[in-house]
């Protein structure tokens, strides 16, 4: 089954974390890249996102449409980066998300057009 991984995160704990901290960040995301064959899971696609000073928001709203600056919503933790992953079952990836580093993380499954 193909699902998503979105990971949240506050971008100033990020930017505030000492080296060891970035370290064990990042050891997080390698652990899961390194264990997820081992369980049946197919990273097939990954990527860090740039920060909410560079997102813009398109709405409709009727036959108009509204662009600004930003996020959409006010959220103390912004969407960060996601993996798309082929996994055998939501509780296989449920069990190697706990090896990402201490973020806020939610799988959702693809559905087909």
């Amino acid at each position: 089954m193909k699902l998503v991984v979105l990971v949240y995160e506050d971008e100033e704990t990020y930017r505030s974390a000492d080296a060891e901290g970035r370290a064990r960040y990042f050891r997080g995301h390698e652990a899961f890249a390194r264990e997820a064959p081992g369980v049946g899971v197919t990273i097939l696609a990954c990527e860090a996102l740039a920060g909410v000073a560079h997102a813009r928001t398109v709405r409709h709203v009727g036959d108009a449409t509204e662009v600004t600056d930003g996020p959409f919503a006010e959220t103390t933790e912004q969407l960060g980066g996601f993996y798309l992953v082929e996994a055998p079952d939501v509780p296989t990836l449920e069990g190697l998300v706990r090896l990402l580093p201490e973020t806020t993380h939610e799988i959702r499954e693809c559905v087909e057009p």
